[in-house]
């Protein structure tokens, strides 16, 4: 089967498109045909640093497709299911071999395109908010770096939910996208001071809860943007940024943080059951999946390097 590969870890650029050997079905595992690829943050970072399970490599979390051959054990699913599937690895293949718990039904009228996007980003803004966040309805929730994946569903699902939505981004394109996505308050980090504006429009109270994908300094400032027993849920840290914090403030506000990875959530039919959930959302309309691009699975290098740039509003799709 075709996939795109690479051999060693660096830029875009080391993709290769390429066979590699057939896969095996495992015993309690399912094959699919995949139809569509969602890269997801993770993704790229594996690609510019992470392990290499295998050489060649083939990355990637999140794909959808139609269900090709069943393990022998295998009774949830059968041929022809239409399924969105998260895992560790080899998403960008043109079949994928997943435990069958690591894998969603689609309904008929949801395009598997929009499925693939759905379970790490929506799954990861649920937990956020919800499951460590704690939100409520008529609480105030700051999401900060909101055009990306796990934002743009938070912004969706917290509004949903009956929350005051201030969302931060970085230009005037992205503030109207978050804004037409139901988010409150839309402000741009790059002008001005941002947790400036978030005391303003708080009354000087600060927030009930940020979700905050971008760690480093923006984390420090969101540990400040909260109010009296409020909550910061840090998760992902796409800045990379290393850096030493001062909790001193949140021990006399009653305030808490607290780090999530859907990944170690996964396996349990709490996050199970929570996922498919958000997949009959979007089959109902209740919630949007917005793809910005989608390229051929040959083009990986172009995709990557697409998402790199910060230009995409919404998904970056790989169509095999």
């Amino acid at each position: 089967m075709k996939a795109a590969v690479y051999y060693e870890n660096g830029g875009p650029e080391v993709f290769k498109y390429e066979d590699v050997p057939d896969l095996q079905c495992h015993p309690r595992g399912i094959i699919l045909d995949v139809e569509a690829v969602s890269i997801e943050g993770g993704d790229v970072l594996n690609r510019a640093g992470g392990p290499l399970k295998n050489r060649p490599h083939v990355v990637g979390y999140q794909a959808a497709g139609t269900v090709c051959e069943v393990g022998s054990e295998v009774t949830e699913r059968k041929v022809g299911d239409r399924v969105a599937t998260s895992a560790g690895d080899g998403s960008h293949a043109a079949q994928r071999s997943v435990p069958v718990r690591a894998s969603w039904i689609v309904p008929d009228n949801l395009p598997l395109d929009e499925a693939a996007c759905i379970p790490v980003t929506f799954g990861t803004a649920d937990d956020c908010l919800f499951e460590f966040g704690h939100l409520q309805e008529g609480e105030t929730v700051l999401i900060q770096g909101a055009a990306g994946g796990v934002g743009v569903a938070a912004v969706q699902l917290a509004k949903r939910a009956g929350a005051t939505v201030l969302a931060t981004a970085s230009n005037q394109k992205k503030l109207d996208f978050l804004s037409e996505l139901g988010a409150d308050h839309c402000i741009n980090y790059t002008e001005g001071d941002w947790l400036t504006e978030v005391r303003r429009i708080t009354d000087n109270k600060g927030v009930n809860l940020v979700v905050d994908p971008v760690g480093g300094s923006v984390l420090q400032n969101s540990i400040r943007a909260i109010a009296y027993r409020g909550r910061v849920v840090t998760v992902g840290n796409a800045g990379r940024e290393s850096m030493k914090f001062d909790i001193s403030s949140i021990g006399h506000q009653n305030q808490s943080i607290t780090g999530v990875f859907l990944g170690s959530e996964q396996g349990t039919p709490r996050a199970y059951n929570m996922i498919q959930d958000r997949i009959e959302d979007a089959a109902r309309g209740d919630i949007k999946v917005m793809i910005d691009k989608r390229f051929p699975l040959s083009e990986a290098a172009d995709a990557h390097a697409y998402i790199e740039s910060r230009q995409a509003l919404g998904r970056v799709v790989l169509i095999p």
